[in-house]
């Protein structure tokens, strides 16, 4: 049983604190059945809402303690390190927008919190970072290199690369993958990292790995139709994945997602590959939203295929959120083994990916070349997202 650290945002009903934090508590499911192989022994908080706040009665109840600095949580106020893992939960809670209308989150103040206690102690030990990994590119990067350099093993990123898919959908290594096309919805920059992350798991199988991004463009309104005309993505691709949508407006796609009024926030992100893969994602605003087991939506052209091949991140909406059982057991499998279940570089790119689009979002579609971005190579695992059934609704 390795003993975890959870440094968290906020820590009320519902929250990522909860939906992740609370299985490590109660169960994959929430339910008291099936654990993994942790337990919380130390808690860090950051903001504390008297009124809404689960954190002190589940200290109480599952015998854990909060402490006032993230280095006592490491330590347990001792003079070493004293957990075996740390999950870093820096999502939700009151914290500034900037300019951009990104939330600009602690997860950098969380993320080196934690490693100047272990670069003081000289050790390491596994870190689990929820999300994209900053607000901006060069934070991210940061705690990208400061894992590198401490030997840390550090993994990443959200619940959909891991969720159930429907149909199910698993690309092989190396397969001849050419086109991706990605439906999202919701916050721009929130949601717009899931979809991001939903396009970017099925790109890296494709045949050389990932080999980087030469740059990225955010386009809205009609223009974003304007380059479908042109090709930015073929309409084969975007009908195999409108198949599967669950739900959406009586409007016509175009119709409502280049009213700014209707589609809010509705926007196409081109995603310009070193290979020339061709990776794009749809924020539909307006035309699709919140519907059952969601709108993010994966199409692709493989090579030599007459049909694009296509799948739903389903996301359960209701408690226990099983998708987050299944991003548990992947955290599991890094605590027990040191070993990351999938490559932190994913969401290295993704979260300089989503920065880079929100930049030519507020310069109003300025393409954003990414040098940065250009160089980042790595190799899928083999990691299955969820095969089992989706469990049913509990209370709260």
């Amino acid at each position: 049983m390795k003993n975890i650290a959870a440094i968290v945002t906020e820590y009320r009903l519902n929250s990522h604190a909860d939906v992740i934090v609370g299985k490590v508590l109660e169960g994959f499911y929430q339910d008291g059945k099936e654990f993994p192989r942790m337990q919380i022994v130390s808690m860090y908080v950051d903001q504390t809402d008297e009124k809404r706040d689960l954190s002190r009665a589940l200290a109480a109840k599952h015998k854990f303690t909060i402490y006032p600095r993230i280095e006592d949580a490491i330590t347990l106020q001792k003079n070493d390190v004293a957990v075996d893992g740390v999950l870093i939960i820096g999502e939700h809670g009151t914290y500034p927008r900037n300019e951009r209308g990104q939330i600009e989150y602690p997860r950098r103040r969380f993320f080196e919190g934690v490693t100047n206690v272990l670069a003081r102690y000289k050790k390491s030990i596994p870190i689990f970072s929820d999300k994209h990994l900053s607000f901006n590119w060069t934070d991210a990067k940061w705690m990208y290199d400061r894992s590198r350099e401490l030997k840390i093993p550090f993994m990443a990123g959200s619940s959909v690369p891991v969720t159930w898919r429907r149909p199910p959908l698993h690309l092989e290594a190396g397969v001849d993958l050419i086109e991706g096309f990605q439906f999202g919805y919701g916050p721009f920059e929130g949601y717009g990292y899931h979809a991001i992350e939903g396009l970017q798991c099925m790109a890296e199988r494709r045949r050389g790995g990932e080999t980087g991004v030469r740059g990225v463009q955010c386009i809205m309104g009609k223009e974003m139709w304007d380059a479908f005309d042109r090709g930015a993505f073929s309409k084969d691709v975007m009908e195999a994945a409108i198949k599967l949508v669950p739900a959406h407006s009586k409007l016509d796609i175009r119709e409502a997602t280049s009213n700014a009024k209707i589609g809010r926030d509705a926007g196409l992100m081109v995603i310009d590959y070193r290979d020339g893969f061709k990776g794009v994602v749809l924020m539909a605003n307006g035309w699709i939203g919140e519907a059952e087991g969601g709108s993010f939506i994966f199409a692709g052209k493989i090579k030599g295929r007459a049909e694009p091949v296509a799948t739903q991140f389903h996301l359960q909406h209701v408690r226990p959120f099983g998708h987050f059982g299944h991003l548990l057991r992947a955290i599991d499998s890094m605590m027990q083994t040191g070993h990351p279940a999938y490559p932190v570089e994913r969401t290295l790119l993704t979260t300089g990916l989503i920065d880079a689009v929100m930049i030519s979002k507020a310069e109003k579609g300025r393409r954003v070349e990414t040098p940065y971005l250009a160089d980042i190579r790595y190799t899928p695992t083999n990691w299955r997202n969820g095969a089992d059934a989706i469990p049913p609704p509990t209370k709260n």
